[in-house]
């Protein structure tokens, strides 16, 4: 609230700027992030508040809005609600999340031709608040997938520039791990080294849900077979079951199965035997040595046909997800007798109370209005309001007075 002061003008008037716009939440995908674990340590985040207006009619600059960084393949959940808010797939890609309030009006702004001189401002808007989960499905074209200590991470080894942890015990890897890997000058194939699948894992046993989500936006599936398993082949079975439980269209995906070990001599022995069942059931079928790299040229060229001859992908755009919005009229409000007194809620009439300087009457004298065009005065007087008692609007006590 300010009024212009000037030689010779002794009634410049109101001139009292707006405060400038709060900056958004805005998520947007990095090409360089392949986790989110930027994002593991703060949990709130908020952007900056615009700044205060000032005299001379000046408006407070809008706030920059806060950049959160998330890698390809990110999915934005409202964490109350379960409504999928984005699908951040494509570099650059943004989504906001939360959008910034707008200032509050400077005096100025109330001025009419009955009151020239008012004495009312108002708070800034209150901010956008939204509990967020983010999940994230890695986005590559081909995935390793098997029992644990199949050998997958050292396939990732033998043809990427990826450097998983690599042991000889189950389990080894605890997170999906990425690579590329170029076949020639043109061509390269993104692979996904996905944790060993064990029984139950659509239940979530092991590690259940926490990687098979990973293995719905690969397009192609290379199955690893474990040459020294008790039985590779109920293995295979195993794996592909567990995949159509969590998702029935992963059983449709293109897959190749690849035995590995073939630098043991008790592999070899039973790869023909392997081979043989695998071809009845109309599997493409390839042996490798994944620790000595025989044989797995093959394979990628192989992946890199059928990712070829598949349709492409189809592009899910933001705009056409379903989002989270509020039905319920902003206009409505609740009175409930309380304990002290009388609680009023509602969006509207609670918003209007952040937004008011109480220590202008004018100020107070408008919000009074407020509550008469919404009804919440009559509402009141029905619940059997008495002269001296209080009313509770959001963390505001007000004395009811006729």
């Amino acid at each position: 609230m300010h009024f212009r002061r000037e030689k010779y003008v002794p009634r410049g008037g109101p001139d009292g700027g707006d405060g400038g716009r709060g900056g958004d939440v805005v998520f947007r995908v990095e090409a360089t992030l392949n986790t989110l674990s930027s994002l593991r340590q703060k949990r709130h985040y908020h952007a900056d508040d615009g700044l205060k207006g000032g005299g001379n009619n000046k408006t407070g600059r809008s706030a920059d809005d806060l950049i959160l960084p998330v890698p390809p393949g990110t999915l934005v959940f409202d964490a109350d609600t379960e409504d999928l808010l984005g699908d951040l797939t494509d570099i650059g890609q943004s989504l906001i999340v939360c959008k910034g309030a707008r200032g509050g009006r400077g005096n100025a702004r109330f001025a009419t031709s009955t009151n020239k001189a008012p004495r009312i401002a108002e708070k800034g808007a209150p901010p956008e608040e939204r509990n967020l989960r983010l999940e994230l499905k890695l986005i590559a074209d081909v995935g390793l997938v098997g029992v644990p200590n199949a050998g997958k991470s050292t396939l990732l080894s033998a043809v990427t520039n990826a450097t998983p942890k690599i042991a000889p015990y189950p389990f080894t890897t605890l997170e999906p791990n990425l690579g590329v890997s170029r076949l020639d000058v043109d061509t390269s194939l993104i692979l996904a080294d996905i944790p060993g699948l064990i029984e139950g894992a659509h239940q979530g046993i092991g590690l259940g849900h926490e990687f098979l989500r990973h293995i719905q936006r690969t397009r192609v599936l290379v199955h690893l077979l474990d040459g020294m398993a008790a039985d590779p082949l109920l293995d295979f079975a195993q794996i592909n079951s567990e995949l159509s439980l969590f998702d029935p269209d992963l059983a449709a995906k293109p897959q190749i199965v690849v035995f590995n070990k073939m630098d043991l001599p008790d592999a070899q022995a039973r790869w023909p035997e392997v081979k043989l069942e695998l071809e009845k059931r109309d599997y493409e079928t390839y042996a490798i040595s994944a620790i000595a790299g025989t044989g797995v040229k093959p394979i990628l060229y192989r992946a890199r046909q059928i990712l070829d001859e598949l349709p492409p992908m189809p592009i899910i755009k933001t705009e056409d997800l379903p989002v989270y919005r509020v039905e319920s009229d902003p206009r409505a409000f609740e009175v409930k007798r309380v304990s002290g007194g009388f609680m009023v809620s509602g969006e509207s009439i609670e918003r209007a109370a952040i937004m008011t300087y109480w220590e202008f009457d004018q100020s107070a004298r408008r919000f009074q209005r407020i509550l008469n065009v919404l009804g919440i005065e009559d509402a009141l007087r029905k619940a059997g309001i008495q002269p001296g008692d209080t009313v509770f609007i959001g963390k505001y006590e007000l004395e009811w007075s006729e």
